[in-house]
């Protein structure tokens, strides 16, 4: 459903130049999938963030 989304806005954007919409469609279908990678990776990035501020909190409150 999220791929038809991007896809659906991607061609709407590029109508608006004149062209047929199949290379706004395609933009939008690899933008919306690569928009869900950086999210992903963002998230592990900010799990593990947390995870080391949690470990050195555990390490200066035992010494």
């Amino acid at each position: 459903m999220k791929n038809l989304v991007g896809t659906a806005i991607g061609a709407a954007i590029d109508r608006k130049d004149g062209d047929s919409g199949v290379k706004g469609a395609i933009l939008g279908y690899l933008t919306s999938g690569a928009v869900k990678s950086v999210l992903k990776l963002g998230l592990f990035a900010a799990v593990g963030a947390g995870a080391v501020g949690l470990a050195r909190h555990a390490r200066t409150v035992r010494s």
